[in-house]
């Protein structure tokens, strides 16, 4: 008799050395139940912005894998992650989206929990428990771990693994290029509004790889570079300063995280952006000086799209967002949005990115209409019998990943791929399914985390 584990995930799904990955992992049920507990129960996770939460008793209704939480700051100031379910049946303590409370009811029962999680309310306590139910053992579940960094908010289940710092590793200045000011100042960013959700009928894994890197599907977004979009009015974005720079995959294996990156010429000048309006123009032409003095040969490089292992994605360049892969079962994703600006940029600045944003962005913009469009086509058409034989291919580039690139005395860390010539490679995409395949089979973090094996050697 098969057991659960060989009827699901197997070893072999993720041929990394024949760049070659079988549907079964976007479409099969016992692999995505495997996938809840072996990769959402122990990883990191992005669960929002301290922007959202700046009073004592504001909340926010966040996800965690399938788990609905709550982020909230309790009457000292403190940050909080719970799990949304009353102790005593499970029922959610909080069905609003936002807001402000000084307690969390169950509407179903009545047990009552303080911003910082503590039971704090029993009907009939004295008459049905007699007072003998012990509240402090019966407050809401909080996650082990909790990592504010320059305003976002990551938790992870698992208190075994490893601090977010660590899980990070290198890729910390790949975030930080979504998450500190245009000028270079350490952090500084702020949620833009509220944040979109919207559901796409395919697996999470479909957006994720997109973002890792996916710089091939081009062909989709022609008639949306031909409507000219951007803020000049031309293409999706400002693009001069694109043509001018190398263009990087940087993937980090030990880690599973990975972004595209521009590398732009020493000491030459970027070209103006966002001419069509004088004070935005001004502003980030200003950020660009003071980015040059503080961040150096760093200042070099512009963020592309890239991904936190394994659902948080992040666009640095306009329109700044990060992107959440919520999944919803194996045949479906919510997608959460997140819009981030400047927390010291002029209004006319902010009005500026927010229409931009709208008209780029979510399910109301031109870019992600013909993203969902595939992913749902390419899930759909995946799950029959026959088409479940056939392997995808994530050959493009396979063997020409290079360590310790450098171009122009600025060494990129990481494994890199160039492919400013090339156009496109799937190096960033197998470093996901790498990652995703380790994690589907290592049974603790003592595996999992390879890179103290090798501190440790080096140490001795």
């Amino acid at each position: 008799m098969m057991t659960a584990r060989e009827e699901g995930y197997r070893s072999g799904l993720v041929d990394l050395g024949a760049g070659q990955i079988s549907r079964e992992i976007f479409v099969n049920d016992e692999i995505y139940r495997q996938e809840l507990e072996r990769l959402f129960a122990r990883v990191w996770l992005f669960v929002g912005h301290e922007s959202q939460i700046p009073n004592p008793g504001d909340f926010f209704v966040s996800g965690m894998g399938e788990e609905s939480v709550i982020l909230c700051r309790d009457r000292a100031g403190k940050a909080h992650v719970f799990l949304n379910s009353c102790r005593h049946r499970g029922m959610k303590v909080c069905r609003y989206d936002e807001g402000n409370t000084p307690v969390f009811t169950c509407p179903y029962h009545g047990w009552s929990y303080g911003t910082d999680g503590k039971l704090v309310g029993v009907p009939y306590f004295r008459e049905a428990y007699h007072e003998t139910l012990d509240k402090s053992q019966w407050g809401l579940i909080e996650v082990p771990q909790l990592c504010v960094y320059k305003g976002t908010v990551w938790a992870c289940w698992d208190p075994e693994a490893p601090s977010f710092f660590e899980y990070l590793g290198d890729f910390r200045p790949f975030l930080d290029l979504s998450l500190d000011s245009w000028d270079g100042g350490e952090g500084g960013t702020e949620i833009l509004g509220g944040i979109q959700k919207w559901l796409i009928p395919c697996n999470w894994k479909f957006p994720a790889e997109n973002f890792c890197g996916d710089s091939y599907h081009n062909i989709s977004h022609r008639s949306v570079d031909l409507v000219g979009i951007g803020p000049s009015g031309s293409g999706r974005r400002d693009l001069q300063e694109r043509m001018m720079a190398r263009r990087l995959h940087v993937a980090f294996y030990d880690r599973g995280h990975q972004t595209g990156v521009y590398l732009f010429p020493k000491d030459q000048p970027m070209p103006p952006s966002y001419q069509h309006s004088p004070v935005v123009a001004e502003y980030f032409a200003h950020c660009e000086a003071e980015r040059r003095k503080k961040r150096g040969e760093w200042a070099r490089l512009i963020g592309s799209p890239g991904e936190i292992f394994p659902t948080t994605a992040l666009h640095p360049r306009q329109p700044r967002t990060i992107a959440v892969w919520h999944p919803r079962g194996p045949h479906k994703t919510e997608v959460w949005r997140w819009y981030m600006v400047d927390a010291a940029a002029p209004p006319e600045v902010k009005d500026f990115l927010r229409d931009y944003y709208i008209r780029y962005s979510g399910p109301g913009g031109m870019t992600e209409q013909d993203d969902m469009e595939n992913w749902n086509y390419a899930h759909a058409a995946s799950r029959g019998t026959i088409a479940r034989r056939h392997p995808y291919s994530y050959e493009q580039g396979l063997g020409f990943e290079v360590d310790h690139y450098e171009w122009q005395g600025l060494r990129i860390p990481g494994t890199v791929t160039d492919i400013t010539e090339a156009k496109s490679s799937e190096h960033n995409l197998r470093n996901l399914y790498r990652r995703w395949a380790e994690f589907m089979e290592a049974d603790s973090w003592a595996e999992l985390a390879t890179w103290r094996r090798a501190e440790q050697a080096a140490a001795e």
